[in-house]
C-alpha cells in the first residue's frame, strides 16, 4: 500500500462541496450549504448551473441528458435542463420515513437510488454525545428508489446513514457507504432494479461518505472522519475486501469521483468543518487505474 500520495488544490471558495460526478468533460459539484450546483473544467474553472433552495446533494442523469439533483431539506429529487437551468420537480420522497435526503446514484435506465439521513445528527450528538454515532446507537434509515416516471418506494432499510452509492459495471450490484456503520454494504440488483441479499462488502476503520468505482472493481472512499481517501479492493476468492491505497487530502473528505480526459484523475471534495460553513475545496491527484 502506497501512503505517500497526496492531493493538490484544484478549486476553493465552496462551503461544503459534495456529490462529485464526472460527465461529458465536466466535473459536477453540489455545494450543500449554498445549494449551488457547479460544473468545472478539469483545471478548476467553475460556473454555476442551478440553485437548489433545499440544499443540493446527490447528482445524476436521466437517459435523455436531464440532470437530477437531490434537494435535501425539501425531500425532493429535482429535474434540471442543463442547457437552460430550468428546474421542475421529478419526485417527492416526503411520504417515506426519514429526515434529510442525502447522496444518490442513477443507473443507465434513469432509476435513482437515494439515501436519507434518517435522523438529525446534530440533535442526536447534543443528546447522546458524538461517540454514540458510531457506537451502533444512531437510528437507521432507508435507501429509496425513484423510477423514471417519478414513482418512489423504499428498497432497503436498517442502514446506518446511507451515503455514497455506486452500481457495478454489469449493473448487478449496488454498493452503499454506511457512514456511521463504518462499512460498505452490497446488494444484488435485479433487471427491474430491485435490491436483495444485503451483505458487508468491506468493514472499514473510517467514516465512509462519497464513493466511486474504478475499472478493477475497487472502490475509492472519501473518509469523513479523516483527511484521506481510501482505495478498497473488492472481496475475492474468500478473501475480505482490503484497503490497498491511501491518498492524503487537505481536510476531511466527503466525496470523490474519477474522471478527467483519461479517467485517471481522482477528484476529492473536502471541507475544514461540517455542513453549515467552512473552507470547502475540490482537490485532485492522479491514480493508476481509471474510472469504471
Amino acid at each position: 500500500m502506497d501512503d505517500r500520495n497526496a492531493t493538490v488544490l484544484l478549486s476553493d471558495g465552496f462551503t461544503f462541496p459534495e456529490g462529485l460526478r464526472w460527465r461529458d468533460g465536466w466535473l459536477w459539484v453540489a455545494d450543500q450549504t449554498t445549494g449551488t450546483v457547479w460544473r468545472m473544467t478539469e483545471d478548476g474553472v467553475a460556473a454555476p448551473v442551478v440553485e437548489v433552495a433545499g440544499g443540493a446533494s446527490g447528482l445524476g442523469w436521466l437517459p435523455g441528458g436531464d440532470l437530477l439533483v437531490v434537494s435535501m431539506a425539501d425531500r425532493q429529487v429535482l429535474r434540471v435542463d442543463p442547457r437552460t437551468g430550468a428546474t421542475t420537480p421529478h419526485a417527492s420522497l416526503a411520504g417515506l420515513p426519514g429526515y434529510r435526503l442525502n447522496d444518490m446514484v442513477v443507473d443507465a435506465d434513469g432509476r435513482a437510488y437515494v439515501g436519507d439521513f434518517g435522523f438529525d445528527p446534530q440533535a442526536f450528538v447534543a443528546r447522546f454525545g458524538g461517540a454514540a454515532l458510531t457506537g451502533g446507537q444512531a437510528p437507521t434509515s432507508i435507501l429509496a428508489r425513484v423510477d423514471p416516471d417519478g414513482s418512489v418506494r423504499a428498497v432497503a432499510d436498517g442502514l446506518q446513514f446511507p451515503n455514497g452509492c455506486v452500481i457495478t459495471a454489469d449493473g448487478r450490484t449496488l454498493i452503499v457507504a454506511e457512514t456511521f456503520g463504518g462499512r460498505l454494504t452490497a446488494f444484488d440488483r435485479s433487471e427491474a432494479g430491485d435490491l436483495s441479499g444485503p451483505r458487508t462488502w468491506a468493514s472499514l476503520d473510517a467514516r465512509p461518505d462519497g464513493i466511486c468505482l474504478d475499472a478493477d472493481g475497487a472502490v475509492w472512499v472519501a473518509n469523513a472522519g479523516a483527511p484521506e481517501c481510501l482505495r478498497v479492493a473488492p472481496p475475492r476468492a474468500g478473501q475480505p475486501a482490503a484497503v490497498v491505497d491511501r491518498v492524503a487530502t487537505g481536510a476531511p473528505a466527503y466525496s470523490c469521483a474519477l474522471g478527467g480526459a483519461d479517467g485517471r484523475t481522482l477528484f476529492v471534495a473536502t471541507s475544514q468543518r461540517s455542513p453549515g460553513g467552512g473552507a470547502g475545496r475540490v482537490e485532485a491527484t492522479r491514480v493508476a487505474v481509471p474510472a469504471s
